[in-house]
């Protein structure tokens, strides 16, 4: 009789993990949101869940890409710590923020001083008891019937298994989707709405893909999301049906809930934290706490926002600050929200700098803020199509790094029936020229066209400080070097940020022009902006020129000349 060979998990099958849990989550993340009622009815937990499993996705994918000349490879220690690290910095939501500390606690363990190069069924049963008790000890206020039971449930159902990592992983996948099965009948919410808890769900995909990464074999088709009431339950009564009582365990409050979601990453030591969770607590719900070894993601719902980033400053370094204000549609403790009316158009627009966002939007855009070094990913895009919410949009990428990303996202967004028109905008400035002609009387395809004349009609220039010693079209550039570039090419190197933008400008200029766009860095001289209009004055006559403040945006200005 042949043996069953043992199966194992290593880098490889960690890597092969993140990218089957990333395909699961896109497939059922539309779904997700739609059953996502607890702890705030805003419909995201699928997209929050399937942005953090992709920036885990793409924290692996680097780690191997640095051992392409390595046949050995990472290790598992080196790609469950890129998993857990990925998660952490890219954890959206309070589905996201568990799940990063789920993958941490695994990691924990898989890569722990003395670990074996290959994971077996003894140690999966403890990295997955780790997840489920540290995701449970990073929340302030842990409720039954949430994600938090769902990994428990895996825990357990994984402890009783005896056999190698394959074994171990279907157990824990069958134990969570039982206990997903059964979150209504803990949550009086999920109850009411007819639903199982979404990232409950979520986490359900996640180990489904698990299973797969370990063994090779698909898993099962998922439960359904919607589930009955069960029959414990008392039927809501008609007259109170808008306004239930949250159930015991309901951390959620009964007039509606806090108003903000805050979200940042904190560099700060442990002593700093513990404050930081007392602090927090006091101030709303939905505290979660997730990280350590100095890097900490924090979530918490609040009334007073600033309140709970003011706290992350005493406590230490905080960055990457997200703010979301639940709409008036948003309910803590009910049901879905009522639907709102889709626009007929709108323009979604990645931006480089707080400035140039404010910019757009008042321009009536949806945009995603790319910090430097932190392009976003095709799901953010996706989301923001959503955050939308029109029957047609157009997508500015403006950047041509971003093309395939935006081009994945658009795809995706036509499968949920919006109609999409991705303009291939290289820079913000072409997006700016693209927004300017905008009218959204017009009909779609003949918006498109003028949008995207306006857009290949400017020529995009920007000035940037080199990073390191590299070769360019226009020569050897050294570490803090002042680069010229025009359409993407390097086309001055030299010592001086005016000087060089000054020649840049006037090169541009060669081929004609009717408008001069500035946008100015925060960490470009002062003077530069006014210098450049004066020479454009001064030398290019009937030319005009708009100055715009682009914040904190990579580059020390972006010229746009149309």
């Amino acid at each position: 009789m042949a043996q069953v060979p043992q199966t194992f998990l290593d880098g490889l099958a960690v890597r092969t993990w993140c990218g089957l849990a990333l395909r699961a989550l896109g497939r059922a993340r539309a779904e997700i949101d739609a059953i996502n009622v607890y702890p705030v009815a805003d419909g995201d937990t699928g997209t929050n869940l399937y942005l953090t499993v992709e920036s885990a996705a793409t924290a692996v994918e680097a780690v191997f890409a640095g051992y392409e000349t390595q046949p050995a490879g990472p290790t598992l220690a080196d790609a469950v710590r890129a998993m857990a690290h990925g998660a952490l910095i890219g954890a959206r939501g309070n589905s996201g923020t568990i799940l990063a500390q789920l993958l941490r606690g695994m990691a924990q363990v898989l890569a722990a001083d003395g670990a074996q190069p290959r994971c077996d069924g003894p140690a999966l049963r403890l990295a997955l008891r780790r997840a489920a008790d540290s995701a449970r000890q990073a929340v302030a206020h842990p409720v039954e019937g949430t994600v938090l039971t769902v990994a428990s449930a895996a825990a357990d159902a994984a402890e009783r298994a005896d056999g190698d990592c394959g074994t171990v992983a279907r157990a824990a996948h069958a134990g969570a989707r039982a206990a997903l099965a059964a979150t209504p009948a803990q949550l009086g919410v999920l109850a009411r709405a007819g639903v199982v808890d979404a990232g409950g769900s979520g986490l359900v995909a996640v180990l489904g893909a698990l299973v797969e990464a370990c063994t090779g074999e698909t898993v099962d088709a998922e439960p359904d999301r919607v589930a009955s009431t069960p029959n414990s339950l008392p039927d809501p009564d008609p007259e109170t049906e808008t306004g239930p009582a949250p159930d015991a365990g309901d951390c959620a409050a009964e007039d509606g809930g806090p108003a903000f979601e805050v979200i940042y990453l904190l560099e700060a030591d442990d002593t700093a934290v513990a404050r930081l969770r007392t602090r927090l607590d006091a101030l709303g719900d939905s505290l979660v706490v997730v990280g350590g070894d100095g890097l900490w993601n924090v979530h918490v719902h609040v009334d007073d926002a600033g309140a709970a980033v003011e706290a992350g400053v005493e406590a230490g370094r905080p960055y990457r600050i997200r703010i979301t204000h639940f709409g008036l549609g948003d309910v803590h403790t009910g049901g879905p929200r009522p639907p709102r009316e889709r626009a007929q158009r709108a323009v979604v627009a990645v931006v480089p700098g707080q400035g140039l966002a404010e910019l757009y939007t008042e321009a009536g855009a949806t945009t995603v803020l790319a910090r430097p070094g932190e392009p976003p990913a095709s799901g953010e895009l996706l989301a923001a199509v959503r955050r939308a919410h029109a029957r047609e949009v157009v997508l500015l990428p403006n950047d041509a790094e971003l093309r395939d990303t935006a081009a994945a996202a658009a795809e995706q967004a036509r499968t949920e029936g919006v109609r999409v028109a991705l303009i291939p905008t290289r820079s913000a400035v072409q997006g700016i020229a693209a927004l300017a002609v905008s009218e959204p009387g017009r009909r779609f395809d003949e918006d498109v066209v003028q949008m995207t004349s306006a857009a290949g009609a400017t020529r995009y220039g920007e000035v940037v400080v080199a990073e390191h010693r590299s070769w360019t079209t226009a020569g050897i550039c050294q570490a803090g070097d002042v680069l010229g570039l025009i359409d993407g090419d390097v086309a001055v190197i030299g010592a001086d940020v005016t000087a060089t933008a000054e020649t840049v400008l006037d090169r541009m200029l060669q081929a004609g022009g009717e408008l001069v766009t500035l946008v100015i860095g925060d960490e470009a001289p002062e003077t530069v902006a006014a210098h450049l209009e004066t020479r454009v004055r001064e030398s290019y006559l009937a030319v005009d020129t708009v100055v715009y403040g682009g914040g904190h945006q990579g580059a020390l200005l972006l010229i746009g000349v149309e």
